[in-house]
């Protein structure tokens, strides 16, 4: 299992011909809790967003994340169906998490998908603001059956706990 945001930073190289072809910045998700695609860093303040869709991703290893080649690169339209975790208009990052009875569970701070290039986002590391976290430490939620990515809240069925952040080793 991974962290997104242990992958943020990492450069993206093309096999092909081993060139770098930019930093992953971001991962986009779409309303279905499914990993897209990452964003790429831009080298220019006016250069177009690009990303690297998640089917054209090689691997994600602790280096460095592989494609293909360089046509894997492309356009990222920020109006469209998916949403940055950290970044864009719309981002996932600081969201509150609440069930449906309207208990606040805490702040998306980070997602984990799986070793095997899983889309699926397996759960939600949850913030309960700096002094919780420093004291309690960060929250872990599995993810839910289903789960509603709102304007302002994601929303989750109310069966859902919070429970403390397990080790990797104990999530899959």
């Amino acid at each position: 299992m991974r962290r997104a945001q242990d992958i943020m930073g990492l450069p993206v190289i093309e096999i092909e011909a081993g060139k770098q072809v930019g930093t992953a910045k971001d991962f986009l998700i779409d309303r279905d809790w499914n990993l897209q695609g990452v964003l790429l860093e831009s080298k220019h303040w006016f250069a177009s967003p690009r990303y690297v869709a998640w089917d054209d991703i090689v691997s994600i290893g602790a280096d460095a994340v592989t494609i293909g080649n360089e046509e894997a690169v492309r356009s990222w339209d920020d109006e469209s169906d998916t949403f940055g975790l950290l970044n864009g208009n719309f981002k996932l990052k600081g969201m509150p998490v609440i069930t449906v009875n309207g208990d606040q569970l805490g702040l998306v701070e980070d997602v984990y998908f799986g070793e095997k290039m899983d889309k699926k986002i397996v759960g939600y590391e949850l913030s309960g603001g700096f002094i919780s976290d420093i004291k309690e430490g960060r929250k872990w939620l599995p993810s839910p059956e289903s789960a509603t990515i709102g304007e302002d809240a994601v929303i989750v069925p109310v069966g859902c706990v919070a429970q403390d952040t397990p080790s990797f080793h104990e999530i899959g």
